[in-house]
């Protein structure tokens, strides 16, 4: 039986418990994210004794949430009568951790805060009914919930069997009517839960998962229902409650949903909004390291390979503003760090709107290319390599596009040869028949002479990490595509064009 109990959590909002789990925890254990977690804030140690029916030899494992993941961080042996105990001469920070099976195959959840030396005993058979935690009223008080809702979300369960397997709508009434009131049953245990126990990380849980209640419509700029008042009432509270200075929330697998919904559904999808909301949470943030070493990464991850395109200037603005600045720089492994400024760095020439760097290199003739002299409407950069099999598979569809309308159009086609030997790259052009298109190539003489300068090369000023990848610039050279597919520029084109008429 692999039973999660963070679905019980889930239950607090939406009904609908799920006592049974399909998630076990990896067997593979996940790398450390970029700020240890098990860095000890106060003196007195941890002690966890754990015995779990029916499993007497092997190991038990202990582990903790970290935004969207699990990390293993102990493990302890089980010995002949089934006890395990984790223990160490300094205290966990706090969050929801984990007792993992042997098997890794399943776990039960409990909370660590203050109260860090307990021990639980549970039966696989039947964990909700047999958990039993010893020394700490912070998860007798988890566990009285995990029970209540448990017997509350079988309830609806079978309300919502009737109601799907019944055709009598009077039946179907009253077990709606009967789910709404075990709804209010359930909200007022909560409710009464979290009055009584102001401090406890459950209160703090159940805040995160308490969605913003706008106002009814008669209380509407005007008297009557309103949109754009109700999403800046919705966007405006979405946090109310929640304190980013308490740090136990990191390790709860509750925060980062709230996180990712905000940032990817709430907030408007623009570079520069996104920045201003940025700001503001790391502000909020700032006073305790361990949220704000969360945020920061977070974000940077989010934005460091962006679902939009042109969100990238997000990273480049969490780049400049906090990483270059040094307020990452007591958190930051090696690793990491030469990860955020090798991305940060060879982002930072190419954001959407800015100018494209120029482009030192010598045609097919042995002539200097100048991408400020073409002129055209709009100018389509093409980085590809006569080796790469996608590019082999791009490329001529590429020029497709180009002969049969791009070129009608005065729209400039500019192929850049990054790797693949100029005889590799001649020959490809030649039996491609890649006619108009004006193709540029670095020699190694001006590689060097740019490496001599101290000069940033064409891959960092254009972010190139793969091929084929394209730029769209309009007749200024500035930016306005880049990263997309031969037909999402094509797309892009028309949709410029309609937007300038």
């Amino acid at each position: 039986m692999r039973f999660i109990l963070t679905s019980i959590l889930i239950f607090a909002i939406s009904c609908n418990l799920l006592a049974q789990s399909n998630n076990p925890v990896p067997k593979k254990v996940a790398t450390n994210p970029p700020s240890s977690t098990i860095n000890a804030k106060k003196t007195g140690g941890f002690s966890i004794k754990a015995n779990i029916k029916p499993f007497n030899k092997g190991y038990l494992y202990l582990a903790y949430h970290f935004g969207s993941k699990q990390y293993l961080i102990d493990s302890a042996k089980i010995n002949p009568t089934g006890l395990a105990e984790f223990s160490g001469p300094k205290k966990l920070q706090g969050g929801v951790y984990m007792i993992v099976f042997p098997e890794k195959n399943g776990w039960i959840e409990c909370i660590l805060d203050q109260q860090q030396e307990f021990s639980i005993n549970a039966d696989t058979s039947n964990i909700v009914k047999s958990v039993v935690f010893t020394g700490s009223s912070d998860n007798t008080v988890f566990n009285d919930y995990q029970k209540k809702s448990f017997d509350i979300g079988n309830q609806v369960a079978q309300l919502r069997k009737g109601i799907n397997e019944n055709t009598n709508d009077q039946t179907s009434n009253s077990n709606k009517e009967k789910i709404t009131a075990l709804g209010k049953e359930m909200q007022a245990y909560r409710d009464d839960l979290q009055k009584n126990n102001p401090k406890l990380l459950l209160t703090s849980i159940f805040n995160i998962l308490k969605e913003p209640s706008i106002p009814p419509a008669a209380e509407h700029p005007g008297g009557k229902y309103d949109s754009t008042y109700a999403y800046q009432y919705y966007k405006n509270h979405y946090w109310d409650g929640i304190s980013f200075t308490d740090d136990r929330l990191i390790r709860t697998p509750v925060l980062q949903g709230r996180f990712d919904k905000y940032y990817d559904e709430i907030i408007p999808q623009v570079p520069d909004s996104i920045n201003t909301y940025t700001d503001k949470m790391l502000a909020a943030a700032k006073p305790n390291e361990e949220m704000f070493k969360y945020v920061l990464s977070s974000l940077a991850e989010k934005y460091v390979n962006p679902k939009f395109m042109g969100q990238d200037a997000v990273f480049v603005h969490l780049f400049e503003k906090y990483f270059l600045s040094g307020q990452a720089d007591s958190w930051m492994n090696e690793k990491y760090k030469k990860f955020i400024f090798d991305r940060g760095y060879n982002m930072m020439s190419n954001v959407i709107g800015m100018k494209a760097a120029e482009l030192p290199m010598i045609d097919t003739l042995g002539k200097k290319f100048s991408l400020y002299e073409t002129q055209g409407p709009f100018t389509v950069i093409c980085f590809w390599d006569p080796t790469c099999g996608h590019c082999k598979e791009e490329v001529p569809k590429v020029d497709s596009i180009y002969q049969n309308k791009w070129k009608k159009e005065g729209i400039k086609l500019i192929g850049v040869m990054t790797d693949g030997g100029k005889d590799n790259w001649l020959k490809y052009i030649r039996e491609n028949k890649l006619k108009g298109w004006i193709h540029i190539y670095q020699t190694d003489e001006i590689k060097d002479a740019i490496y001599k300068d101290n000069k940033p090369g064409y891959r960092q000023l254009y972010d190139i990490y793969q091929t084929p990848m394209i730029y769209l610039l309009d007749k200024n050279k500035n930016i306005i595509a880049k990263k997309l597919t031969y037909l999402q520029v094509d797309d892009f084109i028309e949709f410029k064009k309609k937007s300038t008429k």
